[in-house]
């Protein structure tokens, strides 16, 4: 049986990594990550300044699912650049994602990245849904692709884009101009998609506190909408691009829905954050499982080759 895959021409041992966001900040979350039988390590979404993050609680479970408004809690740029190298020892690909509040931080961030050689690639998230006053950047089109053009002309390491879920026909053939446009190498999409509410009955009250409630919805509720954004991001961008699911992913069956949807890779989030490290050699046996049942012994054997009526 061969899992195998590859993002960005990053090869990986299996198509299963952790989403930037759960338990993934400080050194000791990530070298349980590197531990475990994830395929790659994701760091937090690291902003120029360290961050404390929207005020608790922040984060809470509903079903399978969750909401959250974290606010990107992180030490900073500089943090990670120093604590990133210690997790060569995992021998595994290191991404970083980082956001940038305005351009200019989004170009110190990665001038200095690209001088950690350890870093294997760069992931630049457009698509933070819990920042008080500041808008999703990608869903300002215009501004994406000055952006991207601008980050372009420095970055020295395989990229890409963190994206928010697409749901217009329209908008789908917006973004993917702007990145085929660009350099990039890699999308990873959905990011939770923001404004959900989720009601503590009992005590009448919304679950978390920051934006009045209000937060990024992740789980299986949300598996529809990244599978869809999956599947238009392989059918509009470049084959070379390579795809990331993210979204709704507790089996391994979910898993080969995103491959054969079109993705390269996968990554896990709300099930991370509810089962821990675990997860990933879970879901990549239960990926061998599915594979065998049906009859696949490579994954390119099956990837993108969804069935239309």
């Amino acid at each position: 049986m061969d899992i195998t895959t590859s993002i960005a021409g990053i090869k990986l041992k299996h198509p299963v990594f952790n989403a930037a966001g759960p338990i993934c900040t400080t050194k000791e979350e990530l070298d349980a990550i590197g531990a475990s039988a994830a395929s790659a390590i994701v760091c937090k979404t690291m902003t120029k300044e360290p961050r404390k993050g929207n005020p608790e609680p922040r984060y809470a479970d509903f079903g399978r699912n969750s909401i959250n408004s974290m606010g990107l809690p992180n030490p900073g740029y500089k943090a990670y650049m120093a604590l990133l190298p210690q997790l060569a020892r995992h021998e595994k690909p290191i991404i970083a994602s980082f956001i940038g509040m305005t351009l200019e931080d989004s170009l110190e961030i990665v001038a200095g990245l690209n001088e950690v050689k350890e870093i294997a690639a760069i992931e630049m998230n457009l698509s933070c849904p819990n920042l008080p006053g500041k808008p999703q950047v990608a869903y300002d089109f215009q501004r994406s692709g000055e952006v991207l053009a601008e980050v372009g002309k420095i970055i020295r390491k395989p990229w890409g884009v963190k994206l928010p879920p697409y749901f217009d026909e329209v908008h789908f053939k917006l973004i993917a101009d702007i990145l085929n446009g660009s350099t990039i190498q890699f999308v990873s999409v959905i990011n939770s998609p923001g404004n959900g509410l989720v009601i503590d009955r009992d005590k009448e009250q919304v679950a978390i506190r920051p934006k009045q409630g209000f937060g990024g919805i992740g789980g299986p509720a949300i598996k529809p909408f990244g599978l869809a954004n999956a599947r238009k991001m392989r059918q509009l961008l470049k084959p070379k691009t390579s795809v990331v699911g993210v979204g709704g992913i507790t089996t391994g069956g979910d898993v080969f829905d995103y491959i054969l949807a079109g993705a390269d890779a996968v990554q896990v989030g709300t099930a991370f954050m509810q089962e821990g490290p675990g997860v990933f050699g879970r879901l990549a046996a239960e990926l061998e499982e599915v594979m065998t049942a049906k009859g696949y012994s490579r994954i390119a054997d099956f990837r993108n080759k969804l069935k239309e009526w």
